[in-house]
């Protein structure tokens, strides 16, 4: 069982198949789809939209047709572009923090068994038990530490982000504002690779004994009677 594999059983009892809340499915695709809007104007902007080139671009089109422009024209023009892209890349990052609350707050409203933290508690507490049920412990127990790992991921893009996107009311703290952007470029990097361990992780667990786990995603999971 690879480590980065999730598995369909409940780690309270291993008999039964782990099932998914309405709320909680809704902010998982919610969350997969502002996060892909998100990546998206990241890539545009680092390739279509990107100043440099598309500034030369302009200038060199604008030429053929006889228009005459300087460089700081076709620059300005290009980051105009490029800007209107991060706008939209900004109200993406009002999703996810709208998401990120979300999550915080469905999970004091979550059934028992469904709660996140008590997941990780009782994974970690059967540690200590026999030898099978401890493997399968220790595996969810470690998948649900990068679960965690992800988590706290979004609350560092949020947070650098909404101090990025009120650039104004943190003015005081401008010095740091190169920093920041940095990190949270970082933290791009991150999630891009979580994503990757997450859907290879589903993909071989489609392929061995928890097969189903998308379409439990999707209509809730649980044993059917």
């Amino acid at each position: 069982m690879t480590i980065i594999e999730p598995t369909k059983r409940s780690v309270q009892n291993p008999e039964r198949t782990k099932t998914y809340s309405a709320t909680l499915r809704f902010w998982h695709w919610a969350n997969m789809i502002i996060i892909a809007g998100s990546l998206l104007t990241v890539l545009l902007n680092s390739t279509v939209l990107d100043d440099r080139s598309d500034a030369a671009f302009l200038k060199t089109e604008l030429q053929k047709s006889g228009a005459a422009v300087t460089n700081d024209q076709t620059q300005t023009v290009a980051h105009a572009l490029s800007d209107k892209v991060w706008g939209i890349h900004i109200y993406f990052g009002y999703g996810l923090t709208a998401l990120l609350l979300f999550r915080l707050i469905l999970e004091f409203f979550q059934l028992a068994d469904q709660k996140f933290i008590r997941i990780l508690k009782m994974a970690y507490n059967k540690l200590q038990q026999t030898k099978k049920e401890r493997e399968t412990a220790r595996h969810d127990f470690f998948v649900k530490l990068i679960y965690s790992a992800f988590y706290f991921l979004l609350l560092l893009m949020v947070l650098t982000g909404l101090f990025l996107a009120f650039e104004d009311f943190f003015a005081p703290y401008k010095s740091i504002r190169p920093s920041v952007r940095s990190f949270h470029g970082f933290c791009m990097y991150l999630v891009l690779a979580f994503i990757t361990v997450h859907l290879l992780g589903v993909f071989l667990a489609e392929r061995k004994d928890s097969k189903g786990i998308v379409s439990d995603m999707i209509n809730g999971g649980g044993d059917k009677d």
